[in-house]
């Protein structure tokens, strides 16, 4: 029996400067040996950080996992503006800046915490009557981008030296640091730029569990044992366990009784049988006494009938 059949979970990786997320994914699944494989957020290119790949029925919680929060270390050049929003692209404009101060520069990041509207970079993988928008940017076309709203938690001043600055900054899914550096300096009236982008968190992932760049391209560690359990992506959620009757009706597709009831109530939920492992996300109804199937996972339950998801 093959990986793909009875294995899934979630591979948390560092990735390195100058690859693709697809490269990342390409990689795992050539050392996994596993076909079904996804990432939860791409980074660009020069970007490094957590990227959480997802192996198996695992892809299944991969828009769970993309909703959550993420957290970000971008070294900001300011007096410099490009088409790319980093120090990569095509320089438009330079304006001597000297040594920025703390002050306007932190007042500048607070009018961007909350729910913002955000345009896209044309420099972004959004799509645009059937192409990206990378590609209409690399062919010299620049086309309109209705702003998007996006919620960014914080932005806090680590470092502040001459005219670069490192912001820490955490953000609901869809927003696009690039951008949100080139917005504060324009607020600055003087422009930014990225000039390094860590990602330091997904969800509950973060750098410190992350498998490192070098251990993931050499090759001279066994990859499994650093997949965690599909669970782990939705860390932190309320769970319920059914019994094996209500584990049969659950994984077919029918609401199934919970008991105790949760006093919750409400709201989306891990399902687990009462063995242990994880068979699904579902939502609590009728007051916490029932749990209606939103995804059902079943490879780590040989034999189980269930419905596709």
């Amino acid at each position: 029996m093959s990986h793909d059949s009875v294995r899934s979970g979630v591979l948390v990786v560092d990735k390195g400067r100058g690859t693709t997320s697809f490269d990342v994914v390409a990689i795992v699944r050539r050392r996994l040996g596993v076909r079904r494989i996804g990432h939860a957020g791409t980074l660009d290119p020069d970007a490094t950080g957590v990227l959480p790949i997802l192996v198996g029925e695992a892809t299944k919680l991969t828009p769970y996992l993309v909703d959550q929060d993420k957290e970000y270390l971008a070294t900001v050049r300011f007096g410099l503006t490009t088409d790319t929003h980093d120090v990569s692209g095509r320089v438009l404009s330079e304006t001597p800046v000297g040594d920025l101060a703390r002050a306007p520069l932190e007042e500048a990041c607070r009018t961007f915490v909350g729910r913002i509207k955000q345009i896209p970079p044309m420099y972004s993988a959004i799509h645009h009557e059937g192409r990206r928008l990378y590609e209409l940017a690399r062919a010299g076309i620049e086309v309109e981008r209705a702003p998007r709203e996006v919620i960014v938690r914080s932005i806090r001043v680590e470092t502040l030296v001459g005219s670069r600055a490192t912001l820490q900054i955490v953000c609901g899914k869809g927003t696009y640091v690039r951008a949100l550096a080139a917005d504060i300096g324009a607020a600055l009236g003087c422009g930014g730029a990225v000039e390094s982008l860590i990602r330091c968190r997904v969800g509950p992932f973060d750098l410190e569990e992350a498998v490192s760049w070098s251990e993931l391209t050499t090759g001279r560690s066994e990859l499994w044992s650093r997949v965690r359990p599909a669970e782990a992506a939705l860390a932190g959620w309320l769970s319920v366990r059914l019994d094996g009757q209500s584990v049969a009706i659950f994984t077919n597709g029918q609401p199934a009784d919970v008991v105790p009831a949760v006093t919750a109530g409400r709201g989306f939920v891990r399902v687990h049988a009462a063995a242990g492992p994880l068979i699904g996300v579902g939502e609590l109804t009728t007051g916490g006494s029932k749990v209606r199937p939103v995804r059902i996972l079943h490879a780590d339950c040989p034999g189980t009938r269930v419905l596709p998801a």
